[in-house]
């Protein structure tokens, strides 16, 4: 089925999982990931209730497909590249970041204390 798509698509680039996946200008961010079965933006109830796929954009343009809830996303943090990428298109490459509690699954910090434990055990 998308072979046939023709819609001109934008590169989305997700900061925490150093993946890129291409986005069809008039679908919003998040269901050009889901669609493709890629992972990195977190998916709540796609349509701008939940605040879970909150992300920064870090560089490009997007453009609004409906309202975003002020509970998730204040004025002060949408002029700070905040929003919902449930309820945005991209109209240039983006290149974004996960927002909120939900970066900590991909800290790399996690690794090293896993690490320190059993030789703390060999004493």
């Amino acid at each position: 089925m998308s072979v046939f798509d023709t819609r001109p698509k934008f590169a989305v680039h997700v900061a925490q999982t150093d993946e890129t996946f291409p986005c069809a200008g008039n679908e919003s961010l998040l269901n050009g990931m889901v669609k493709l079965g890629r992972k990195g933006i977190p998916v709540g109830c796609v349509n701008g209730g939940c605040g879970v796929c909150k992300v920064r954009i870090l560089d490009g343009e997007i453009k609004p497909l409906g309202p975003i809830s002020r509970a998730h996303v204040t004025p002060e943090e949408a002029c700070q590249g905040y929003t919902l990428a449930c309820r945005v298109a991209p109209i240039t490459p983006v290149h974004l970041e996960v927002a909120g509690k939900l970066n900590k699954p991909f800290s790399k910090g996690r690794a090293g204390s896993a690490t320190a434990s059993p030789s703390s055990q060999q004493q």
